[in-house]
């Protein structure tokens, strides 16, 4: 029988704010690597480590650049660490719900804007993405979370087995 993840009892479901939680870092670590893919990546020749002037797009339509794949890669395996507990899952997807509200907002307030203060590289296309992913993740993550751990602790604390 399999136990729980401090040996106490069967294991159940996980929680589902943690399997979207899983689901959403999958899909920022298999972007973040096909954007080094050339073909996936369009202009792959023209990718530059970061600033507005890369010429790579993602499937031929998102902006992308070195930095940029690597923030993907980050995130991704960000979200791999914290889906491991239902706080952490919550965490991830609700807060980096508003991070993509936030790093929308930064799109639109950069546009045509040159030097350090446009670091990444954002077209319309990933503009519009971050929207939707925002709000998406946003709302996934209050209304999932929203009955986890009803009755119990959400997560027990690192310093108590």
């Amino acid at each position: 029988m399999a136990r729980g993840g401090h040996g106490r009892g069967a294991a159940g479901p996980r929680p589902r704010i943690q399997l979207v939680a899983l689901a959403v870092s999958v899909i920022f670590l298999v972007i973040g690597v096909l954007g080094f893919v050339p073909g996936v990546t369009t202009g792959y020749g023209d990718m530059t480590f970061a600033g507005h002037h890369s010429g790579a797009k993602l499937f031929g339509l998102f902006q992308v650049s070195i930095l940029h794949n690597a923030l993907h890669l980050l995130f991704g395996l960000l979200g791999l660490v914290l889906a491991r507990g239902v706080g952490g899952a919550r965490l991830f997807v609700a807060g980096g719900g508003a991070a993509y509200l936030g790093l929308w907002l930064y799109g639109f307030a950069i546009d045509g804007a040159a030097g350090a203060i446009n670091f990444i590289p954002l077209n319309d296309a990933d503009n519009w993405l971050h929207l939707g992913l925002g709000f998406g993740m946003l709302v996934l993550g209050l209304l999932l979370s929203k009955d986890a751990g009803t009755g119990g602790r959400l997560d027990t604390p690192a310093d108590r087995p």
